[in-house]
């Protein structure tokens, strides 16, 4: 038998053939009843529609929000749409993991000859969530567009980079809160207030915050690097909070930290569980 969560022996050709049709099998079973995937792929779209429709709305009767205009803080809007929705897509269905535990099903991933995270993430792929992603991209380019940014090859390299960094850092924010339920089954509360209330908090500029609340999500989570300080850097202005210019270049290396924290808390969950005995 093999160790918990480990890959096959036979070679790297036939794990990534075993994660495929894990993939396919997926796919299949979700296309099978077509209007009903079809529902949700158009019902999926909804809650970045009304994180759009929300900032909008608030400057109905605002000329600026938090110092920026419309079209500034609908470039925060669309980075941070692409980047959760992607995330939610790819690793969203980590937060099942509270389910596995509690039945006893993570036992039966544990002692595939298989990577047990690669296996959670490819169980229930949510391939619905393919519109929201789609949708939040056209967001970013539409806000991209209508930003008057002043391009040069570093702000086309970050444009590309810095939804990519956001995905990464979502992703590793889903991951770090699903282990909590390693420890704590029902924290999926908890959870939620790090990755559905980080995709709120990301979807406004940072100043409209202010006190422990923004030092502890924007700087002590890493939240403002997902879209706040990309957007500053993308447009050429000055952080009104009065940090220097580079940190708008920082989002690769802060979505590296994360990753790397929620890959040492992963590990250490696996190593921690202990079977339901069922």
């Amino acid at each position: 038998m093999a160790e918990r969560g480990t890959a096959t022996r036979d070679g790297p050709g036939t794990t990534a053939a075993a994660y495929l049709a894990l993939l396919r099998g997926q796919a299949r079973s979700q296309a099978t009843y077509r209007t009903s995937f079809v529902v949700e792929l158009v019902g999926n779209v909804g809650a970045t529609v009304f994180d759009v429709v929300t900032v909008l709305v608030l400057f109905r009767v605002t000329g600026t929000l938090g110092g920026f205009d419309v079209r500034e803080a609908m470039l925060m809007v669309g980075l941070s749409a692409a980047s959760f929705a992607t995330a939610d897509l790819t690793v969203g269905n980590i937060e099942r993991l509270r389910r596995y535990v509690r039945t006893g099903l993570l036992d039966a991933v544990l002692v595939r000859p298989l990577g047990a995270l690669p296996q959670l993430l490819l169980m229930d792929l949510p391939l619905r969530k393919v519109s929201r992603a789609l949708f939040g991209l056209a967001v970013l380019v539409v806000a991209v567009s209508s930003a008057r940014i002043d391009w040069t090859a570093g702000r086309v390299v970050l444009l590309v980079v810095a939804p990519l960094a956001g995905t990464l850092f979502f992703a590793s924010i889903f991951v770090g809160s699903a282990t909590l339920s390693f420890w704590w089954i029902d924290s999926g509360e908890i959870a939620n207030a790090f990755t559905y209330g980080g995709r709120d908090f990301t979807s406004y500029p940072v100043t409209v915050y202010s006190g422990w609340f923004r030092t502890v999500f924007a700087y002590g989570l890493g939240f403002a690097f997902v879209a706040y300080y990309p957007a500053l850097a993308l447009l050429g202005r000055a952080d009104p909070l009065g940090l220097p210019s580079w940190v708008g270049w920082a989002a690769p290396a802060v979505a590296l930290v994360a990753a790397g924290g929620a890959a040492a808390a992963w590990r250490v969950g696996v190593r921690h569980y202990r079977s339901t005995g069922s």
